[in-house]
């Protein structure tokens, strides 16, 4: 559930991490299918006509001009030629990444993937789109296979050690990680993800030398200072977390993210007034983030302001729909107020989201005792002692307040 853009830092090093085969003019190695086309091989090895083959041509060099509209004019026309190639999907696919269209860009990249199965610059974009769409689990399969044919692809491994950190699979996290450090260790949101994954999987030594490289490397910009700042509050050390995120915060007031931390840090140190100033704050430099309305409706549901909580749990689900925090925010509210039908819609909404977590069901087996369904609750009930007792001995495997939000690390890598 932790939904892991800070600029300009965040931009250049996603851009270090994804230039090996980022969607840039295609980001499929179109330069061997193009190639394949001047040959007289399509999508489906048939042979297309030199209409195509020029149409296709036109196509990539429109694409790579940034001029969408053309390019997809003549990747449509290379289909009504030739229905089966592939390499035109592909590229389709990457016009509507280029747009944010991800549903639309997984079906054309799934279509010139049935046909091109064994390019793995398909599967990279799909993982890509999975991921930028905020489908973390499902991100992990195209990724993961592509690592396994190109160990040496930076974007891939990275984009798959997220993903896998994203959805608390820290010791694998580590596998897909570990193996950059040579080439990444210089760059330190790299050194910031190893170490959460680190922290979380038990690997103290490693979680030690990514924080220490990252203090040995950082410098003196507010940039620097956040991600410390990020590093100690996933230590659980929040008073040091605070002193590096003032520095950055007095250096880039308007650093996205900034004041989103210093919140979570204050509730930390049970300094609630000074969070919720946090959180305005940080609303105030980036408005959609749905964490900052997610941790004021938690807020001021402590705070016993149910109204107060409902409508920031609300403005958190407008802008991000998955959040299962906000869902399970919601059901608390409900059944407080006797208002057990809602609260069963919004509980069950997030068992669908989170299905794994044991407070949910245990909120959820609470429902339906309170409608008198008694089998139905001693099962959620079943299930939250199995899912607890199956997590003893992982951290932050639940929505509480120890969890550290890293919305930052969601931010797409620049096209």
């Amino acid at each position: 559930m932790k939904r892991l853009a800070l600029a300009p830092l965040f931009a250049a090093t996603f851009l270090l991490m994804v230039l090996p085969g980022r969607v840039n003019g295609g980001g499929l190695r179109n330069l061997h299918r193009l190639w394949a086309w001047q040959q007289g091989v399509s999508g489906a090895n048939s042979a297309p006509t030199s209409d195509a083959k020029a149409l296709f041509a036109e196509g990539q060099s429109a694409l790579g001009r940034g001029e969408l509209d053309a390019a997809e004019s003549a990747f449509r026309k290379v289909l009504a030629l030739d229905p089966l190639a592939g390499a035109a999907y592909a590229n389709l696919g990457v016009i509507a990444m280029r747009r944010k269209e991800w549903g639309r860009a997984l079906t054309l990249l799934q279509k010139a993937e049935k046909l091109e199965p064994k390019m793995t610059g398909i599967r990279l974009n799909i993982g890509l789109a999975k991921y930028r769409s905020g489908d973390y689990a499902g991100a992990i399969g195209p990724l993961s296979s592509v690592v396994r044919e190109q160990p040496a692809s930076r974007q891939a491994r990275y984009l798959l050690g997220l993903c896998l950190v994203f959805t608390e699979h820290y010791a694998d996290a580590l596998g897909a990680l570990e193996p950059l450090w040579a080439e990444q260790s210089n760059d330190f949101m790299y050194l910031y993800v190893l170490g959460i994954a680190a922290h979380n999987a038990g690997r103290k030594e490693l979680d030690e030398k990514a924080l220490g490289r990252l203090v040995e490397i950082g410098g003196g910009t507010p940039e620097f200072h956040l991600i410390l700042g990020k590093a100690y509050l996933n230590r659980e050390e929040p008073e040091k977390a605070v002193v590096e995120l003032q520095r950055a915060a007095a250096a880039n007031a308007k650093l996205p993210y900034v004041h989103f931390s210093l919140g979570v840090a204050y509730m930390r140190l049970h300094q609630e007034e000074r969070a919720e100033a946090e959180f305005k704050k940080d609303i105030a430099v980036e408005p959609d983030l749905a964490d900052n309305y997610d941790q004021l409706g938690n807020f001021y549901w402590k705070m016993a302001k149910a109204e107060e909580a409902e409508k920031f749990f609300q403005e958190a689900l407008r802008r991000n729909p998955k959040m299962a925090s906000s869902m399970l925010g919601l059901a608390n509210i409900y059944v407080q107020q006797g208002k057990y039908q809602r609260a069963l819609s919004a509980i069950d909404s997030a068992v669908h989201l989170a299905p794994d977590n044991e407070r949910i069901h245990f909120v959820r087996g609470q429902v339906l005792a309170r409608m008198g369904r008694t089998k139905e609750a001693q099962a959620e009930f079943a299930t939250a002692k199995k899912i607890m007792n199956a997590s003893l001995n992982k951290r932050r495997e639940s929505l509480n307040d120890t969890r550290v939000p890293n919305p930052e690390l969601a931010e797409p890598p620049p096209e």
